[in-house]
């Protein structure tokens, strides 16, 4: 459920096991972006280009924008978080390609 509070909006998201969501950026002028506080089980988040971060209660997550990045949860694992969306200007999401079978059966 995504709420909007004082132009901030504010997701609780929870990823059954293997859940991940696809690829995607986070566009914005002057602000924008996503922060990631993790409140249950282990997930992934990944930026294109890089290795995969394993992800537990209480850590946080910074995404800047323009960043190509994916999160979701393990293999074994439930995943929550709350997905805050930094204000901005002109800001919106651009959805991609799924995160390959491949790669995500890489991850431990």
């Amino acid at each position: 459920m995504l709420m909007q509070l004082n132009g901030v909006g504010v997701a609780n998201v929870t990823f059954e096991p293997a859940c991940r969501n696809n690829w995607h950026i986070h566009y914005g002028e002057k602000g924008g972006g996503q922060i990631l506080l993790v409140t249950g089980g282990r997930g992934w988040y990944q930026e294109w280009g890089k290795e995969a971060q394993v992800l537990h209660a209480g850590d946080v997550v910074a995404i800047p924008v323009g960043v190509k990045h994916w999160h979701g949860a393990a293999k074994d694992s439930w995943f929550a978080h709350i997905a805050i969306e930094v204000p901005g200007e002109n800001t919106s999401n651009e959805w991609l390609e799924p995160v390959s079978e491949e790669e995500y059966k890489k991850l431990k």
